[in-house]
């Protein structure tokens, strides 16, 4: 106590705070857990600190590790970064606070967490974490944990102070942090937990599901501890983890995946709003149809339009606060793609406003002009979901430096194949060209999903995800968007009416990508 007054009441030196938990003191009573929710007033089903138990070994050499779970306080926190809004903050001593008065629900914070210790409260909907008790540490109190843990387990104190005690543990003693491969530089240190207790792929799950004292909620948007394949009681047995160790998960919570359907139909609705202007557009630059074409002059900005504006409408609809979306555009925080994403899509819902606009005038030299401003924002309109994705450090699986080439290629897919029955009656030319179009940006989008699913992944995490996709709980959509894109490739015989078949095939693997990214377990 004496250590926190002390650093709070010294103007010259700002602290930077840090904790220690002492996994050989610590006896797995929860009275962490229960002061936390006390203090803080978490909801029932939500933790900002939990204490997870893996019994490892066999009877009777056996015994049960824990392991105290909560926000690691990252010197280079990926969920401010990833925040649109700056609900999610560092302050100046370190701690990464929040503010639910700007937070907007986009979950953003959630997905960029590599230690999923972000939540969206039930009751408030907005997100929500251990924040080291910053009221209590900014009165110079020690955060609840601290105070009610019985075996002094939980230190917190100033690692810039050489006399601290936590300062002396982390830099004398043999200490650990959770993913460090990740680089965020945590500051939440373990002494003497057990390996299967911090890798959150070493213990297996229990056969059957059977948690101590706790429930699984499973289902597409619940990610369940353990093998990732084994999700079901009655599913498949769980396979060889990340570890040799004879460990098995006794106590966890719940785990939800913060991005559910509407984010995998956004990237479909998305490529076709880009697809349906960038396609005749570059049929134009490249003499394949004429600059007068009805497929450029008025279907390009109107198809674009409509698919722009049920983007929109499934982006607002999936944050928790869709009342506050405009957060992003009055209080936008620049490093976030979320912000990034939001004024590119402005500025190209303006370009297909003047095209429109244009049309109405019949107006050609805009057409020409505003060609120049639609390439590039359509262009990014198309991939700047990859460096969005990118931002969620947690998810290996999107950590792909194929992915903006593969969303230009769905892209051109989703727009040649949208297009397709709408050049029926207004450009026979046009028509012959989005059907070859179709054909062979059906063929390299199967060829890039053959080599992203084929290929060795470097992490496990990304190796587990992939076969979460292509064996597991989402086979079925990935295998299904295989089959009618590869319909895609039989246009040049069949016709246009393969287009519809490509489009739902595109909305199938997305589904398959965007939640399997999701499944493997973080915690």
């Amino acid at each position: 106590m004496s250590n926190l007054r002390q650093a709070a009441a010294t103007p010259e030196r700002a602290p930077r705070w840090a904790k220690v938990v002492d996994h050989a003191s610590c006896i797995g009573c929860h009275a962490c857990t229960t002061a936390c929710k006390s203090e803080n007033e978490v909801p029932v089903g939500v933790t900002r600190t939990y204490v997870k138990s893996v019994d490892v070994g066999f009877f009777p050499q056996a015994r049960r590790a824990f392991q105290v779970s909560r926000c690691n306080q990252c010197d280079d926190a990926p969920c401010t970064t990833a925040c649109p809004t700056t609900a999610m903050y560092r302050r100046d001593d370190g701690i990464v606070d929040f503010d639910k008065s700007i937070c907007i629900g986009c979950k953003a914070c959630s997905a960029a967490c590599p230690y999923d210790a972000i939540f969206i409260n039930p009751e408030d909907h907005s997100a929500e974490k251990c924040n080291f008790c910053a009221h209590r540490i900014d009165v110079g109190l020690e955060p609840a944990c601290v105070t009610v843990c019985p075996t002094e387990a939980i230190m917190v104190g100033d690692i810039n102070d050489p006399a601290s005690r936590v300062a002396q543990m982390v830099h004398r003693e043999p200490v650990a942090v959770r993913r460090p491969e990740k680089e965020t530089r945590p500051k939440l240190f373990y002494r003497g937990a057990h390996q299967a207790t911090l890798d959150p792929l070493a213990a297996k799950r229990p056969e059957g599901g059977l948690f101590m004292w706790s429930e699984q909620t499973t289902g597409g948007d619940h990610v369940v501890s353990g093998h990732p394949g084994d999700v079901d009681p009655g599913g498949p047995p769980n396979e060889p983890n990340n570890s040799s160790a004879a460990a098995v998960l006794s106590y966890d919570v719940p785990h939800k995946a913060p991005w559910d359907w509407r984010v995998s139909l956004y990237t479909l609705t998305k490529g076709v709003a880009a697809g349906a202007y960038l396609v005749p557009l570059l049929l134009v630059v490249f003499g394949l149809i004429s600059q007068s074409s009805a497929l450029w002059v008025w279907a390009a900005p109107i198809v674009a339009g409509v698919f722009l504006g049920l983007t929109g409408a499934l982006l607002i609809w999936d944050l928790e606060h869709p009342g506050r979306f405009y957060y992003i555009f009055t209080r936008p925080q620049w490093r976030s793609w979320l912000v990034r994403g939001g004024f590119i899509i402005l500025g190209y819902s303006g370009v297909l406003a003047a095209h429109f606009v244009a049309s109405l005038l019949n107006w050609s030299d805009g057409h020409r002009l505003l060609m120049w401003l639609g390439l590039p924002l359509a262009s990014m309109t198309a991939i700047y979901t990859a460096w969005l994705f990118a931002q969620a450090k947690a998810r290996d699986l999107w950590q792909s430096p194929l992915l903006p080439p593969h969303l230009m290629v769905q892209t051109l897919l989703a727009g040649s194949a949208a297009l397709l029955p709408v050049a029926l009656n207004l450009d026979s030319l046009a028509l012959g060209r989005l059907i070859w179009l179709l054909a062979f940006a059906s063929l390299a989008h199967l060829l890039m999903v053959w080599g992203e699913s084929a290929l060795p992944h470097v992490t496990a995490h990304a190796h587990l995800a992939n076969r979460e996709m292509v064996r597991g709980r989402y086979g079925g959509y990935f295998w299904a968007g295989i089959a009618l894109v590869a319909a895609g490739m039989l246009a040049p015989w069949i016709g246009w009416p393969v287009a519809p078949l490509a489009l739902v095939g595109l909305a199938a693997f997305e589904h398959a990508y965007v939640q399997a990214g999701q499944s493997v377990p973080l915690a």
